[in-house]
């Protein structure tokens, strides 16, 4: 146990630094603007970059894994959503911030820095396709679902616009995007240029990882969601669980991509789905307790499940 204690808690560390430091300095939400573009911009988009551009092309096309991870993502969606919305008789734009509560896990700031840490570098290539793929899909659907529930009055041809556009311009999806290329390619940067991605790159997860719990420090913790049991069971423990099972269903993956993408699935609800919250004036502060909640209960499920993946309880294959 003191190895699982030993690789996690430098992780929820960083977090608890920065939810300490936020509370003791009393700085304002708008003061870690930089710190948040620096992560977002520079520093994860470097780690990206470098980690796939060192990988064989073959590894970067592995559609199945793609699929099983998306598939599993979209399921908890859908089982949240529809839930939601027969309970609320119709309620379409909360239902969607509470599907992706239970779906949407913080993939951004946690999933590179705890996955490269728990299972090396060969963990980079199966968290980057996650993100791709899971994020492409989320960008999509929120104002989408916004547009169906009647309260987006954006016209279907600025809507096509936005998504595509945030998909095509979000810095992690360029630096994957561009990755992937270097790896087809063969390309290798200059010395002096790969050493300053290496720079960046050992930066990004403490950086995110402060900058999270700094986040959660100043964000108010005023309405608990009724919902919020259904929804840490579908985010925690649901959500890694079917992942693990359709992966080992559909191929024979390596077992650092299949306990990846299940490290992944695991993780609490993003940041994200606040802001997507906020922009659209729909179950915010609730949004924000299911952010802080769910991160305080993940120390006990992520470490639990590191557990039985270190010491064997978690066979690398269901189906062998």
């Amino acid at each position: 146990m003191s190895d699982i204690v030993g690789l996690v808690l430098p992780f929820f560390g960083l977090i608890f630094i920065g939810f300490l430091v936020a509370r003791m300095t009393r700085q304002p939400l708008e003061a870690l603007g930089w710190m948040n573009t620096f992560i977002v911009y520079v520093a994860l988009p470097a780690l990206f970059f470098q980690l796939l551009a060192r990988t064989p092309f073959e590894q970067l096309t592995e559609w199945r894994f793609i699929f099983g991870s998306v598939f599993s993502t979209y399921t908890i969606f859908s089982i949240m959503f529809v839930w939601s919305v027969t309970a609320s008789r119709g309620e379409i734009a909360q239902s969607t911030i509470k599907a992706l509560a239970a779906a949407y896990g913080n993939i951004g700031y946690m999933g590179p820095g705890l996955a490269l840490l728990a299972f090396g570098e060969q963990a980079a290539v199966p968290v980057a396709l996650i993100f791709c793929f899971e994020n492409i899909m989320h960008f999509a659907i929120a104002p989408m679902m916004m547009a169906l529930s009647g309260d987006d009055k954006t016209s279907p041809w600025r809507l096509i616009l936005g998504v595509v556009r945030k998909i095509v311009l979000h810095p992690f999806i360029i630096a994957t995007s561009l990755g992937v290329g270097a790896a087809y390619l063969g390309f290798h940067p200059p010395q002096p240029v790969d050493r300053l991605l290496e720079y960046l790159s050992r930066a990004a997860a403490p950086c995110a990882l402060f900058a999270m719990g700094v986040t959660l420090a100043l964000r108010p913790l005023n309405r608990v969601p009724h919902e919020l049991a259904s929804i840490a069971a579908l985010k925690l423990i649901l959500h890694p669980s079917l992942c693990y099972v359709v992966l080992s269903w559909i191929g024979n993956f390596s077992e650092i991509w299949v306990f990846s993408a299940v490290l992944l699935a695991a993780l609490p609800t993003a940041t994200n789905v606040f802001v997507i919250a906020q922009q659209y004036g729909v179950w915010v502060q609730r949004a924000s307790a299911s952010v802080l909640i769910t991160t305080c209960l993940s120390v006990l499920t992520v470490t639990g499940l590191l557990y039985m993946i270190r010491h064997g309880i978690l066979p690398p294959d269901l189906f062998p």
